[in-house]
């Protein structure tokens, strides 16, 4: 069996699902609720649920249709969007979410981090870092679903959830998203390697190979996608899919050969 989480990103718009290409362009593709049945039936590892309308509306994650998801699903679920205090972290939970994920929330409050860690476990936050590569080549922290500058240094920003109680990272690249040609591995070496805490790579897997890259080159201890469990083929069918366990074992078992060690990129991935 493979030993690396693999791990479907949901984006909830009121009672949908749609998926994005670099946070934007965004496309339908179903029901929340039938998707994870749909997932539960694959066995898969974990299941992400983040809510795109809930930070714009100055709102929570909607309780109705989290308890709804978090009853569907068989496997540990991480819900965010619109995270900012202790008493929607208290809810998402008792809800019957694993952890909760905070992105604006946590930039705008960095205490926000320190504070749930303590009351709930650091196993239950997770911080979520959006990045764009800037045109001088530097990479930045966006926040508000990637419309907002924060002049945040991923790797910076990253020790300092670390260092604030963080559990976990879940790091998405804004300019890979949805394009299903592979994660940025440059960033992800980047913050991998610099802090000890598992960090979730997203934004750009398309194929079983990319879980591959993420984990051997960029170091990320797990993989998350929305666009590759969700279509299928050159024109986007919608179709919700996931590898099979033969395929993550050949892509990411134990006993396949691992290129983590090797010191360069590959030739498509050079920084």
């Amino acid at each position: 069996m493979h030993k690396v989480r693999v791990i479907p990103v949901l984006l909830l718009k009121d009672w949908g699902i749609e998926k994005s290409i670099r946070f934007k362009d965004y496309v339908y593709v179903g029901s929340p609720i039938n998707a994870a049945r749909v997932f539960n039936g694959y066995n898969v590892d974990e299941l992400i649920l983040l809510d795109i309308l809930a930070g714009p509306q100055g709102r929570a994650p909607r309780a109705e249709i989290v308890s709804q998801i978090a009853e569907e699903t068989h496997m540990p679920l991480t819900v965010g969007g619109g995270v900012r205090d202790l008493e929607t972290m208290r809810s998402l939970l008792g809800a019957g979410v694993d952890r909760v994920s905070i992105n604006s929330g946590a930039v705008e409050d960095p205490g926000l981090i320190r504070a749930g860690a303590n009351l709930f476990g650091s196993q239950c936050i997770v911080v979520s870092i959006d990045v764009r590569k800037r045109w001088n080549r530097r990479y930045e922290v966006y926040i508000h679903g990637g419309q907002k500058r924060t002049g945040l240094d991923p790797v910076d920003w990253a020790r300092r959830a670390e260092d604030a109680g963080a559990g976990e990272i879940l790091l998405t690249s804004i300019d890979h998203d949805g394009m299903m040609d592979g994660y940025d591995i440059d960033l992800l070496q980047r913050v991998c390697d610099a802090v000890g805490i598992p960090v979730i790579a997203c934004g750009g897997a398309g194929a079983v190979d990319h879980f591959a890259e993420a984990v051997d080159w960029g170091h990320a201890s797990a993989v998350a996608a929305g666009a590759c469990f969700l279509f299928f083929g050159p024109r986007r069918t919608v179709l919700i899919n996931y590898p099979s366990d033969a395929e993550l074992s050949a892509a990411l078992g134990p006993e396949r050969i691992r290129q983590k060690d090797l010191k360069a990129l590959p030739p498509e991935r050079e920084r």
